[in-house]
């Protein structure tokens, strides 16, 4: 007569799991779902999350969290300011030495006037010019130009890699793109001094960061930039 189990062994019974009614068998998952407490293919377990989610609310931009304050409009006028008087103050001087030279080169001059019936008219003729101190006015006239162009591609390349001239620096802010926070580039630098002459007409887009919810002229808006503070 044969046993139905070998001498010795047991008949093997399914295990009981945790919080389950004894005597209950535990179900089978139907084919492709899983075991109870694992998640579904592609579905991250608990307490992870999805590839590619960054920090913070589903759909929430995770750098719109962590932005530093926006900068408000004194700053930025006073950044600007600053930037005139450093970056124009060399050429400025070599301008007006160079104008004052050019006008001193002219020795004798001879002025006529006369009146008529209709007007009044003056004439002047100039008798004598110092070349020399012509040749050397044009000159520092010439050089003030080269050294405004120098100048201000300086600090256009100062924002793009760094987000701050020297005017922004000192006052505390920063020019940064809008969708990561990081600076703009020479290219997109220069790209956003062009259109600040969307900003110039009746200065209308240099006054919008007064009301707009970005604080952003017409420029920064044109090329998606935001100025925030840095101190």
């Amino acid at each position: 007569m044969t046993h139905p189990n070998p001498p010795g062994q047991y008949p093997s019974y399914p295990q009981q799991q945790p919080g389950q009614p004894y005597g209950q068998v535990p179900q089978q998952p139907h084919p492709g779902q899983p075991y109870p407490g694992q998640p579904y293919p592609g579905q991250p377990y608990p307490g992870q999350q999805y590839p590619g989610a960054g920090y913070g609310y589903p759909g929430q931009d995770p750098y719109a969290m962590q932005r530093p304050p926006l900068a408000g409009w004194g700053s930025r006028v006073g950044a600007s300011l600053l930037d005139g008087l450093i970056g124009g103050l060399i050429p400025m001087v070599l301008f007006v030495v160079g104008l004052v030279m050019m006008v001193s080169a002219a020795k004798d001059t001879t002025c006529d006037s006369y009146s008529s019936s209709s007007a009044y008219q003056r004439t002047c003729t100039v008798d004598s010019v110092d070349t020399g101190a012509m040749t050397t006015g044009v000159i520092m006239f010439l050089i003030g130009t080269v050294a405004a162009l120098v100048i201000g591609l300086v600090m256009l390349y100062k924002q793009g890699k760094t987000g701050q001239t020297w005017g922004k620096k000192i006052v505390g802010i920063s020019v940064l793109r809008e969708r990561d926070g990081m600076p703009t580039g020479f290219g997109m630098a220069f790209v956003r001094n062009l259109c600040h002459i969307a900003d110039g007409f009746f200065y209308l887009g240099y006054l919008w960061p007064l009301w707009d919810e970005k604080k952003q002229t017409f420029a920064d808006k044109i090329v998606s930039t935001v100025v925030v503070r840095t101190k």
